[in-house]
């Protein structure tokens, strides 16, 4: 094992024999508690105008939707063989098994679903979804960390952590890699752009772009999923999706500056 710090985190915070609260799971709520704060500060800023009382419910929304959208495409897209075979096991998710992407459709749904409710321009709503809720993806990378989960794959360099569930090799900390790209470092690009923007769409579409930017450049330091591996011999699935991704981020970009809603 050389001098590679071994992970042994605890991924249970509090074990009461029947009721475990895991560190995951605190990761969520804690993001979704931020992404609720930073909604309001968004609507008292005029940037997102909404009444206040709403936010409750658009997060109510969104958290529904991510996690349909989430479980959906990684059951479908990424372990379709599989549960296929074993359809009782389609909502257990406490097995693992979400998908980013999948929660970015899911997104998107709710936002538009929540635009139409209260009248108000779907790009609008994304943009401020984007402001708000990417500091999430920091907690939730945190929460693979500590879970010992998506983990990298084997180097000799001395940053590689040896995770127990990934054998006695040294891995990239890609959970960590992606909390620092897609949570902190995306959120304050989005940030950054929000006072220099003058119309809706365009930090919903630099969110999109950015992270399938990030994510693609993680995924080469990041283990694929076993049931999948490489296609073509060198790209994952992740990375495909995540083309697309870029693709699409340019395309609102485009929208957004056609539509030209303004702030």
């Amino acid at each position: 094992m050389g001098n590679h710090y071994v992970h042994q985190l605890n991924p249970v915070l509090i074990d009461l024999g029947a009721v475990q609260v895991r560190w995951y799971g605190l990761m969520y709520v804690v993001g979704f508690i931020i992404a609720g704060i930073l909604l309001k500060l968004l609507v008292k800023q005029h940037f997102f105008k909404v009444s206040v009382e709403k936010i409750d419910t658009l997060v109510t929304t969104m958290i529904i939707c991510m996690f349909i959208g989430a479980r959906a495409a990684y059951v479908f897209i990424y372990n379709w063989d599989y549960y296929s075979q074993n359809l009782t096991d389609l909502l257990a998710v406490w097995k693992g098994g979400l998908s980013f992407h999948g929660a970015l459709v899911g997104l998107i749904f709710g936002g538009v679903l929540f635009a139409r409710q209260n009248k108000l321009s779907w790009m609008e709503v994304m943009d401020s979804v984007a402001l708000a809720g990417t500091q999430g993806l920091f907690f939730g990378r945190m929460g693979n960390f500590i879970n010992g989960e998506l983990y990298g794959r084997i180097t000799n360099s001395p940053v590689g952590i040896i995770f127990p569930q990934g054998g006695p090799f040294p891995r990239h900390a890609s959970q960590l890699y992606e909390a620092f790209l897609e949570g902190i470092l995306l959120s304050l690009i989005l940030w950054f752009l929000k006072s220099r923007v003058k119309i809706y769409g365009i930090i919903g579409a630099c969110f999109v772009g950015f992270y399938g930017v990030f994510r693609f450049i993680v995924e080469f330091f990041r283990e694929p999923d076993s049931q999948l591996g490489y296609y073509f011999g060198f790209i994952t699935m992740g990375q495909i999706l995540c083309f697309l991704m870029i693709l699409a981020g340019v395309g609102l970009y485009i929208y957004a500056k056609k539509k030209n809603v303004t702030i």
